[in-house]
């Protein structure tokens, strides 16, 4: 008997058994195949192997192993192939009911970070992904101290010192609170424009920062520009004085002067008012005063002592001298008489100097009978009879070029 105790214990202490290997009954069951993995916890309570693992509340996997690695506690889990978890799955230690058993709770993760990859063999689970719920021991433990040692006691005192405050200054009190109420009511009208107020300084920092060598720069250099300014000091001051005196005498004479300058301004008003409607006109009439009659271009006509000009003449004699002399002239028979020479024409030099260009003779008058004379300020005015057999072409192309032909 004894040897069969011997043998069996022998035979137990072989297989490195223990009280964990045994099933749980009620336990989580997992069949087909399944994957493990590690996870570590700053404190694992009082967490032991055959634990259930929950995701969402509901018995998943089981805990093979607990032990302590270094400060670190590492609970080793197992869990189904066909259960599908992200990479970063968070974990944390729970219990089942207030006094209940604990257990690993295994969740995706929430808020800004979103689910990376999956979960897969031999994975670990850090401890920045890992928590612990408070123990109820813990929270009693705090409230005995708060209880016995903490300042429970000084509450009464603290209650009286505020009855003795408050007592005769009700009124001052309930002042005092309006006008918090309203102050913190005209916070939250304006809300959005602190906001924005907020956001403009906030802006207007982001630009200093990124002016802050420039800012840098002009703060180094006031030094210099506050000791040249202390250096002329005086002259500065001389300065507006002498500002001030100007001021005060300009004033006089504006006073003085008021009225006149208020009729100069109102006369003033039609001629501005005409000046404005002239437009562009204006301008356009100023190009022509200092050139009248001809326009601003006639300038350039002039090279040296001789003119650039080219004119086109229709001129009708017998109207133009009816018009001026009160005569009548026959309509027909008129000729022009041969003047016998031809003028060459001048061409002039780039810079001429001197007087004339000397080389033109003088132009000989035409000869003919006079048909009629008359007087015109005391003086005798005749027309002599013209031959148009004495019209000379060339002498009518440099008179009249474009007209004669």
């Amino acid at each position: 008997m004894v040897a069969g105790v011997v043998a069996m214990a022998t035979l137990l202490s072989g297989c490195d058994f223990s009280v964990y290997s045994l099933p749980l009954p009620g336990g989580a069951k997992i069949k087909g195949p399944s994957y493990t993995v590690t996870v570590e916890f700053a404190d694992v309570l009082d967490l032991v192997p055959k634990s259930t693992v929950k995701v969402d509340d509901v018995t998943v996997g089981t805990v093979q192993k607990v032990w302590l690695e270094g400060y670190v506690a590492k609970v080793k889990i197992k869990l189904p192939k066909s259960l599908d978890l992200p990479d970063n799955t968070h974990a944390t230690i729970r219990q089942t009911s207030l006094l209940g058993e604990k257990f690993v709770s295994l969740a995706p993760p929430t808020g800004d970070e979103k689910p990376q990859g999956k979960l897969d063999n031999g994975e670990l689970i850090p401890l920045s992904r890992t928590t612990s719920n408070v123990e109820v021991e813990e929270v009693l433990s705090a409230l005995s101290l708060l209880l016995n040692g903490g300042g429970v006691a000084q509450l009464q005192i603290i209650t009286q010192e505020l009855n003795k405050a408050l007592t005769g200054n009700e009124p001052a009190i309930r002042s005092v609170l309006t006008q918090l109420n309203t102050f913190v009511g005209t916070l939250d009208q304006n809300k959005q424009k602190i906001v924005t107020a907020i956001t403009a300084v906030d802006a207007l920092a982001k630009k200093l920062n990124a002016q802050k060598t420039t800012l840098a720069t002009a703060i180094d250099s006031l030094p210099k520009s506050i000791s040249t300014l202390d250096k002329q000091r005086a002259a500065l001051v001389k300065t507006l004085q002498a500002l001030s005196k100007l001021g005060s005498t300009a004033t006089r004479v504006i006073t003085a002067s008021q009225k006149d300058l208020v009729a100069n301004l109102q006369s003033l008003y039609p001629v501005l008012t005409k000046l404005a409607e002239a437009g562009e006109n204006l301008p356009k009439a100023l190009e022509l005063m200092f050139t009248y009659p001809f326009p601003d271009a006639a300038g350039k006509a002039v090279q040296g002592d001789f003119t650039n000009l080219n004119i086109t003449l229709d001129v009708n004699t017998q109207k133009a001298l009816k018009g001026l002399l009160g005569l009548n002239l026959p309509t027909t028979g008129l000729t022009l008489p041969t003047l016998g020479i031809s003028l060459p024409l001048h061409n002039s030099p780039q810079f001429p100097t001197g007087k004339g260009t000397g080389g033109l003779p003088p132009l000989p008058l035409p000869t003919g009978a006079a048909t009629s004379c008359i007087t015109l300020l005391g003086l005798p005015v005749c027309t002599p009879k013209l031959n148009r057999s004495a019209f000379d072409p060339e002498l009518a192309k440099v008179l009249m070029p474009g007209v004669a032909k």
